[in-house]
């Protein structure tokens, strides 16, 4: 993985952050990108306090510029991007409402962010990936994906549309050597299911602690970690053969 270079979107925390310092740990060059530059700065200490080499640029997804830059400012620095995690994203408990009440604005900005945003993102990678005959598109997807989420209408549906946007990427170009997978988390420990899990408690009148343990089969909720060590394995060599999935780490959710 010496040799690889990864791009990172919505790295300052959660899912992101693991990723972008799981796939350093691996010897790969990482581009983290986020809108909190004090996070960024934070992630970058961290990596290269463990001798991890990364790039952190500041930047706002929802802009539709924005990935243009964020693409050409990579490519600038380390030449190439081989490895594309396309986390950023807007979750449910930003907005919640049922879909009759749902604010349109909060619709626009979640397709933006979830959707176009890795769509702009792929198409800019892809070319180079396709010449080099080797790459890795990482989607970071949702259970939602394959049920819903309540009161997240936005978020439900844009979650569909990154898995459906990840097959159609596989099949175009899997004779490039290039994969495109998805990874499904169940409900994780993050700021954004912290805030979930306040919106449900209130509305279910339950406990934060009782929605916690009930949160997956295994009792409690996934920590980022885990949902990394799914995506660092996507990125390597060893996972060429798996293309065009989308792949659950929610501990046996979906299945219950």
């Amino acid at each position: 993985m010496n040799d690889r270079v990864a791009l990172v979107t919505g790295a300052g925390r959660g899912i992101g952050r693991s990723i972008a310092i799981g796939l350093a740990a691996a010897g790969v060059r990482v581009v983290g990108c986020a809108r909190n530059q004090a996070r960024l700065d934070n992630l970058a200490a961290t990596i290269t306090g463990t001798g991890g080499q990364v790039h952190v640029i500041s930047e706002d997804l929802a802009d539709p510029a924005a990935t243009a830059r964020v693409h050409a400012a990579a490519v600038a620095h380390w030449g190439n991007i081989d490895i594309l995690v396309n986390n950023a994203g807007v979750g449910s408990s930003q907005n919640p409402k049922p879909l009759v009440d749902f604010d349109d604005d909060f619709w626009d900005l979640t397709l933006a962010v979830n959707v176009t945003a890795p769509y702009r993102l792929t198409k800019l990678v892809l070319p180079q990936m396709i010449a080099k005959k080797w790459g890795r598109i990482i989607n970071i997807s949702s259970i939602a994906a394959k049920t819903a989420a309540l009161h997240g209408a936005a978020y439900t549906a844009s979650k569909h549309a990154l898995c459906g946007l990840t097959k159609t990427t596989a099949i175009e170009v899997a004779e490039h050597g290039v994969t495109a997978n998805a990874v499904c988390p169940g409900t994780t420990k993050s700021h954004m299911n912290d805030l979930r899990l306040a919106y449900d408690a209130e509305r279910l009148d339950v406990t934060v602690e009782a929605l916690e343990a009930g949160a997956s089969p295994l009792g409690r909720r996934l920590a980022p970690e885990e949902i990394a060590a799914l995506a660092v394995f996507l990125a390597g060599d060893s996972a060429s053969g798996i293309n065009g999935q989308s792949l659950n780490v929610c501990g046996g959710t979906v299945v219950a």
